[in-house]
């Protein structure tokens, strides 16, 4: 990691370790923080997409930090990951979260509201402008249903907070035009992509799959630091049937609960309404995929034990996510 790159390298998108009936189970999240730092991670994204940050509190996202910061003990940075589609709130939490101690902001394109590129500028901007945190610009616009355009990256890019890009939009091409043209770094937002992006030149991920197996993440990013293409192909290789689990059969936060849970190493796979645990033939794809995994360090599937009944369904919290 060059003194540049505030952020890490390897980042884990983490998911937000719930009890049975949707209440956030506090010591969980400390032990998973730590587990994904003792494999590798030296970057949390807390309260980001897989960590449901649509449906946890304000002063759920401010506490996650808040642990994230004491448990990592200056081992990995912690960003707070959710952002809002309103600009009021999502200033609001930024600086909330930057007085709880966070390393870093990634913003979120605004939601929903579909706004113009003008809008999208402003957001990201009065968003920046509201602490002295750096910021990870996040486009994903299968999410948003807009994407942050080439030009307004551009201009994006001379705000001197907006310091990175996670890309979730696949478009290489204009990765490599942006690194060309700008200073800004590029994190891979799409698990089944991170070795392609990193190879063009990206600064490292921010990866869902992470969770459950950092370390090779971990590999492939110093791997490719050395120039050593083989081994970052041959982890690479090795983690594909695992990504195909989590990435391609229900929300990635669903199966890497699932998961995590059948390894024992989370309490409950329990997701917030309206996501749900995977339905039977969901959970049998994802089963399937895990009996393909072979040989990836940090992870004994040899004793994976899934529960369907502890998965079903999804609970609703007593606290509605957007109450403030």
């Amino acid at each position: 990691m060059s003194t540049q790159n505030p952020f890490g390298q390897v980042l884990v998108a983490l998911v937000t370790p719930f009890t049975a009936d949707g209440e956030v189970d506090w010591p969980g999240v400390e032990k998973h923080i730590d587990d994904v730092i003792n494999a590798g991670a030296d970057g949390i994204v807390v309260t980001g997409t897989t960590g449901e940050t649509s449906t946890l509190t304000d002063q759920e996202k401010l506490k996650l930090v808040e642990v994230g910061k004491s448990v990592s003990a200056g081992r990995a940075k912690i960003i707070t990951g959710g952002g809002s589609n309103e600009t009021a709130h999502a200033i609001q939490l930024a600086q909330q979260s930057e007085k709880a101690g966070a390393d870093g902001n990634m913003i979120v394109t605004p939601y929903y509201n579909k706004p113009t590129q003008a809008g999208i500028l402003t957001h990201f901007r009065m968003v920046a402008d509201a602490t002295d945190l750096p910021v990870i610009l996040y486009d994903i616009p299968g999410r948003t249903g807009v994407p942050i355009k080439y030009e307004t990256i551009l201009r994006l890019a001379k705000h001197p907070n907006i310091l990175a890009v996670k890309d979730a939009k696949g478009d290489f091409s204009e990765v490599s035009r942006v690194l060309n043209q700008t200073d800004l770094m590029y994190f891979s937002g799409d698990d089944a992509n991170i070795l392609a992006h990193l190879a063009i030149g990206a600064s490292g991920l921010i990866g869902v799959t992470a969770n459950i197996a950092a370390k090779p993440y971990r590999t492939i990013v110093d791997a490719v630091n050395a120039g050593d293409l083989h081994t970052a192909t041959d982890a690479h290789k090795k983690l594909e049937p695992l990504v195909r689990a989590v990435m391609t059969h229900v929300p990635g936060t669903v199966a890497a609960k699932y998961i995590l849970h059948g390894l024992g190493r989370i309490g409950s796979p329990r997701v917030r309404l309206p996501l749900v645990g995977p339905e039977e033939w969901e959970a049998a794809q994802i089963e399937d995929e895990i009996d393909l995994v072979r040989d990836i360090p940090g992870v004994d599937f040899s004793n994976f034990r899934p529960d369907r009944n502890a998965a079903a369904g999804g609970a609703l919290p007593r606290i509605a996510g957007t109450t403030r």
